[in-house]
């Protein structure tokens, strides 16, 4: 390959990944249905919207592009903490398998590269649950599947109260992480009462081990199904 083809192809990948950057940031703070293609190529310094349309054909493909480039990162992580556990004979514990789902997130989060994913995903995730479900495809999200069927198995409540626990659990942990995010961008966490304490993650994972393991109030329990 020429020197020249090879600059070409450099050229056109940071391209790419500058709009990429810029739309991130934007989805993160904005949501995706309130940015435009123009606000996109302004932010990545690009001249006029063709430059999306060339690099990614369309402002869906750019999205689908983006959710998998992070979901891949996230479960290579989450993969290679499965596989340390597995190889001990699998999960102990509720804890060890949310520190398989969360702490890769916070290592994201920790990033500048990427600086508002986890939003981004979870604004889209509230807007276009499609869309982000199409996007994984199944593929790319396989460790987390496998860390919510390790807890459906190790949770002892009735199955009703497990599959909304766990549904009510994503929603609190992707709202508290995205916040978190928001703090580290804002390069505010050391000095903030709430996510400057030297617990703040630790005291993060109880309350999302509450979320799924507290028993159930008499409430609770006398509106479940009989039998």
């Amino acid at each position: 390959m020429s020197s020249r083809r090879r600059t070409t192809r450099a050229s056109s990948e940071e391209t790419r990944n500058q709009i990429k950057a810029a739309a991130q940031m934007l989805f993160a703070r904005h949501g995706v249905d309130a940015v435009t293609v123009q606000q996109i190529v302004d932010a990545g310094g690009q001249r006029n919207n063709a430059a999306l349309h060339y690099h990614f054909g369309s402002k869906e493909e750019l999205i689908r592009q983006m959710v998998v480039d992070g979901a891949t990162v996230l479960d290579g992580r989450r993969r290679e903490m499965l596989d340390e556990i597995e190889a001990r004979g699998g999960p102990k514990s509720i804890r060890e398998v949310l520190l398989v789902l969360v702490m890769p997130v916070i290592e994201l989060g920790d990033d500048e590269r990427w600086h508002g994913y986890i939003r981004f995903t979870t604004n889209l995730q509230a807007s276009d649950p499609k869309a982000l479900r199409d996007a994984l495809n199944g593929r790319w999200n396989a460790s987390y599947v496998a860390c919510f069927n390790y807890l459906k198995t190790m949770l002892r409540l009735p199955a009703p109260i497990v599959e909304q626990r766990l549904s009510i659990f994503a929603i609190y942990a992707n709202a508290i992480l995205s916040a978190h995010e928001a703090a580290v961008e804002s390069r505010n966490t050391k000095s903030s009462r709430l996510w400057g304490q030297p617990f703040t993650i630790e005291n993060i994972l109880d309350t999302l081990e509450a979320t799924l393991t507290c028993p159930l109030s008499e409430g609770t329990s006398s509106k479940l199904p009989a039998g």
